[in-house]
């Protein structure tokens, strides 16, 4: 049995009446639009989303508060202009990443490969001579799919990810990252992962996001107190991997995309969790200064673990207009 088997029921009929109940045709039209858009032109995909994401940031969802709350917080010392402008671009960003997503499942491999740059692949073989695995360690920006899709083409990795609630969005999220050189790993079930590492594997993992189970920690974040996983240092510790932290930035225009792999983690993992977590999210607020529109805003990282932590994003759950400044630069 695959990991891809968890997602839905083991047996063929059952598991196809369940994906094609009435309830799911929607997301099957969208889904089948989504892949006739994979035709068009890079450049046309692109303006596409910049449209999507404006009809998206002017809908009443809470996104539109979680994000402007984010951004206020974190790149408070921008000018309030600014942080308007970025709030759009970031909306057009997620726009764009949606038929990145298809891109990401159904686009030809040569395509991809001919949109697509890597700096420090060397780091990659070079850790991988130790036989002691990599993990690949990244963080949630809007090209996170294509950038699975980039190294995919590139090397064999295992992805950790988390099933998505819609089982027809959760089927093809693990069958298609598989079929295309990507092995699926949910994020739940740490032994395939750990097995893969002592075979002197590659697994990918974003562990940047809320987090308030066992293991985590309250680890500053643009200098705010997150709720953090810490299990990469345990894992990093259990298997010998090299830690590498890398980034994909989608590039100005219609140039494709540039992903950077970085050295390992020196002294990681240490005697602090904590401290670990820390020296990977300098290297996020880095890459977020760098392309502020390309950080996933719209997740709640804020959240605290208990009920004293303050609650930045309790207007997110009514209509929040949209600020006359953003709206003046869209």
């Amino acid at each position: 049995m695959t990991d891809c088997d968890h997602v839905v029921e083991t047996t063929f009929i059952a598991r196809w009446r369940r994906l094609l109940a009435p309830r799911y045709w929607g997301v099957w039209i969208l889904l089948g639009t989504l892949r006739l858009l994979v035709f068009l032109p890079f450049r046309a995909q692109l303006a596409l989303g910049r449209v999507l994401g404006s009809l998206l940031r002017h809908l009443p969802v809470r996104y539109v508060h979680i994000a402007q709350t984010n951004i206020d917080m974190c790149l408070a010392e921008r000018p309030p202009r600014e942080r308007a402008q970025i709030l759009v671009r970031h909306f057009h960003s997620l726009g764009i990443s949606a038929l990145e997503i298809a891109l990401a499942w159904w686009g030809e491999g040569a395509r991809i490969r001919n949109l697509a740059r890597i700096d420090g692949y060397e780091h990659v073989t070079e850790a991988l001579s130790r036989g002691r695995g990599a993990i690949l360690l990244t963080a949630h920006f809007t090209p996170l799919e294509i950038g699975g899709r980039i190294l995919s083409e590139t090397f064999p990795i295992n992805v950790l990810y988390r099933p998505a609630k819609n089982e027809v969005l959760a089927y093809l999220q693990c069958r298609l990252r598989s079929r295309n050189g990507g092995r699926s790993i949910r994020c739940d079930d740490i032994r395939p992962m750990v097995a893969a590492l002592k075979n002197n594997e590659c697994v990918w993992f974003a562990p940047d996001q809320c987090y308030r189970k066992k293991g985590a920690e309250m680890v500053p974040l643009f200098g705010i107190p997150a709720a953090t996983n810490t299990s990469t240092s345990r894992i990093a510790r259990m298997t010998g991997a090299a830690v590498l932290p890398y980034f994909v930035e989608r590039l100005p225009g219609s140039s494709g995309y540039r992903l950077v792999i970085h050295p390992p983690l020196q002294n990681f993992p240490s005697d602090s969790p904590a401290a670990d977590a820390a020296q990977f999210h300098r290297l996020i607020e880095a890459q977020a200064q760098k392309a502020p529109e390309q950080y996933l805003w719209i997740h709640r990282r804020f959240k605290g673990m208990s009920p004293e932590y303050p609650d930045y994003y309790k207007k997110a759950l009514r209509r929040t207009p949209v600020p006359p400044s953003a709206s003046a630069v869209s």
